[in-house]
């Protein structure tokens, strides 16, 4: 199993982490989805078949890219 912390500039507000949630529980592998708003990071357990990479081009196609 996978943890990480992604910085995502974009996020403005919780609708924003709510929207990403929502499309990146729809990844497999995907376990659970945080985010805070302040600090712009978003927090992501996973398991394969998921990756950083699959995490990193959903929040691209998303238009939240991460840094």
């Amino acid at each position: 199993m996978g943890k990480q912390i992604f910085s995502v500039p974009n996020i403005s507000c919780g609708h924003c982490v709510m929207s990403i949630k929502n499309e990146l529980t729809e990844l497999k592998g995907v376990k659970t989805v945080e985010g805070d708003p302040e600090s712009k990071n978003i927090t992501v357990e996973w398991e394969d078949p998921a990756t950083v990479e699959t995490i990193k081009d959903k929040l691209a196609e998303i238009n939240y890219p991460s840094e």
